[in-house]
């Protein structure tokens, strides 16, 4: 039997990449999984199994409504990955800092009077901003857009609260993940997609770097907190501790794909605020955690592509 065998899981953000990949482990785990969603979310990452799942639905912004679901589910473990902000698309400031500040403030708040063993709170390399060396968890908190802001305040929200109240609350700072379910927009999903489809990729820039970290390597760092708690209130990084650009996750993509595709630079807009290192220092997380990535980027990248040539019905090709 897994790690979560037996134990009552609560996933927020169930629906989104990390999220729906996280709900898929637990249950394959052993663990009893609830889910909160939105009536209107899209439920596409999940449709294959909706049926070993408990729904409720319930906005974080909701105080009483969620409290009345943690309160019904009593869940021993929750794993809170809801966000909003992450694409660009998703530009509303009042609802990125109402979504990912009130909401983990009503979640911890909620989740506290009922009691719980473990709760693990999912932010961002963004809330480190532009650095010069590779971002170690007691940096500055430099954020340069609303959505590292909304994240740097909910971060520092759940350490200040687990160490005054003495909570099992931690966060894990998770840099660039890719894989499977990851949504067509994103960077590797529209170039692999580029490629299933014999269309030359349109990318930004060759020279943009980032550190990229599998799916499932993102997951284990997840168990690993089951296995070895922290101390409460702790940050640790998640990325793989290497950069890579743009263009060598393209020209691996390619590459893997056998296609003979040039990719069309400079046809995306490009990002803004820029910088020359995006590395995560894992060294926290090796220690504490005793986790670190399986996968180098093109053995991670080799089963992202194994994965959209077998799913890519989901991504309508």
């Amino acid at each position: 039997m897994g790690k979560l065998a037996g134990k009552t899981v609560l996933i927020t953000g169930s629906t989104g990449f990390v999220g729906s990949n996280l709900v898929r482990r637990s249950l394959k785990e052993g663990a009893d999984v609830h889910i909160i969603t939105r009536e209107n979310s899209d439920k596409w990452r999940l449709k294959d199994v909706l049926t070993d799942l408990n729904e409720y639905h319930a906005d974080l912004t909701d105080y009483n409504r969620l409290k009345s679901v943690i309160s019904e589910v009593e869940p021993s473990i929750i794993f809170h990955l809801a966000t909003y902000g992450g694409d660009a698309s998703q530009n509303n400031a009042q609802k990125i800092i109402e979504s990912n500040f009130m909401g983990t403030f009503h979640l911890v708040n909620a989740s506290k009077e009922v009691g719980f063993d473990l709760l693990v709170n999912t932010s961002s390399s963004s809330e480190y901003g532009i650095k010069s060396e590779p971002m170690q968890e007691d940096d500055p908190l430099e954020p340069v857009n609303d959505y590292g802001v909304s994240k740097a305040a909910a971060t520092l929200y759940c350490q200040s609260v687990a160490k005054r109240e003495n909570l099992p609350l931690v966060t894990l700072r998770l840099f660039s993940p890719y894989g499977y379910y990851e949504g067509p927009d994103r960077l590797i999903p529209s170039i692999i997609l580029s490629c299933l489809t014999d269309k030359p990729p349109q990318v930004s820039s060759p020279n943009f770097v980032r550190d990229f970290i599998f799916i499932d390597d993102v997951l284990d760092s997840y168990l690993s907190l089951v296995k070895n708690p922290p101390v409460n209130g702790e940050i640790f990084n998640i990325g793989s501790g290497k950069q890579h650009t743009i263009g060598d996750v393209v020209n691996l993509i390619i590459e893997l794909s056998g296609y003979s595709l040039e990719p069309q630079w400079g046809r995306e807009p490009k990002w803004s605020n820029e910088p020359l290192k995006w590395q995560a220092n894992i060294t926290k997380a090796k220690k504490y955690l005793k986790w670190a990535p399986d996968n180098s980027l093109k053995s991670g990248l080799s089963q992202t592509w194994e994965w959209f040539l077998k799913n890519k019905e989901l991504y309508y090709i």
